[in-house]
C-alpha cells in the first residue's frame, strides 16, 4: 500500500431543508446527486431508503414544515448519515411486528447499519447510522479526487460544474509545475492516460 492510499479522506456534505412529504424527493435529488460527485452511486438506493424513513419520522414525529438538516460524511470506508431536527425527544425502537407507524424507520436503521444510534443536542437531536462501503480502487481514487477537488475549489462553489472547474484549474497547475520541472507535460498526460486505462480495464 502506497503513503497515499494510507491517508483517510472525508467528504461532507449538509443539506438543511424542511421536513415536508412535497420536500422529500427534493432531498433525494441533493442525495443522489452527492453520492454521485463522490463515486458513491453503488449506495444510491440504500442510502436514499435510509434518508426517506429518517426524514419521513421528522415529518411524523416533530411536525410537518419542521426545519431539518441532513448531514452526510463518507470517512474510509464508512458513510455516516445524520438527521438533525429541532425535537429532544429521543425515538424508541419498538417489536419487529409492529406496523408502518410504530417505527419502522429505526427498524431499517437496526437491520441495515453498521452502527446507529441517537445523540442530544443544544438545538434538539441527532439520529445517525453508518453504512459500510465496499470500496473498489476506483471508487477509492474518486474519493481521493473529490477531497482534492473539494479544498481547490472556489469557497462558495457547490456543484458539480464548480468541481469540473476546479479539476481543469488543478491539472492546468501542475502542468505548469511539470514544465517548471523541465518535464514534458504530454509524457505527463499520456503516463496518466494509460493508468486510468489499466485500471479502468
Amino acid at each position: 500500500m502506497s503513503s497515499h492510499e494510507a491517508v483517510q479522506f472525508s467528504l461532507r456534505c449538509v443539506l438543511p431543508f424542511e421536513a415536508a412529504s412535497s420536500e422529500l424527493c427534493v432531498l433525494r435529488r441533493g442525495v443522489r446527486t452527492q453520492l454521485r460527485l463522490w463515486g458513491l452511486a453503488a449506495v444510491l438506493d440504500e442510502v436514499q431508503l435510509v434518508v426517506t424513513e429518517l426524514a419521513t419520522n421528522v415529518v411524523k414525529h416533530v411536525g410537518e414544515g419542521s426545519p431539518a438538516t441532513l448531514v452526510l460524511e463518507a470517512v474510509g470506508d464508512r458513510l455516516r448519515i445524520e438527521l438533525h431536527d429541532k425535537s429532544h425527544a429521543v425515538p424508541a425502537q419498538t417489536s419487529a411486528a409492529c406496523d408502518a407507524e410504530c417505527g419502522r424507520g429505526l427498524h431499517l436503521l437496526a437491520s441495515t447499519a453498521v452502527d446507529w444510534g441517537t445523540v442530544l443536542t443544544a438545538a434538539g437531536k441527532s439520529v445517525w447510522c453508518e453504512l459500510a462501503l465496499d470500496l473498489a480502487p476506483h471508487s477509492r481514487r474518486v474519493q481521493r479526487a473529490v477531497a482534492l477537488l473539494e479544498q481547490y475549489r472556489r469557497p462558495a462553489a457547490r456543484s458539480g460544474a464548480a468541481l469540473e472547474e476546479a479539476a481543469t484549474d488543478l491539472i492546468t497547475d501542475v502542468l505548469h509545475w511539470l514544465t517548471a520541472q523541465g518535464r514534458d507535460p504530454d509524457d505527463f498526460l499520456d503516463r496518466a492516460q494509460m493508468h486510468f486505462e489499466a485500471e479502468a480495464a
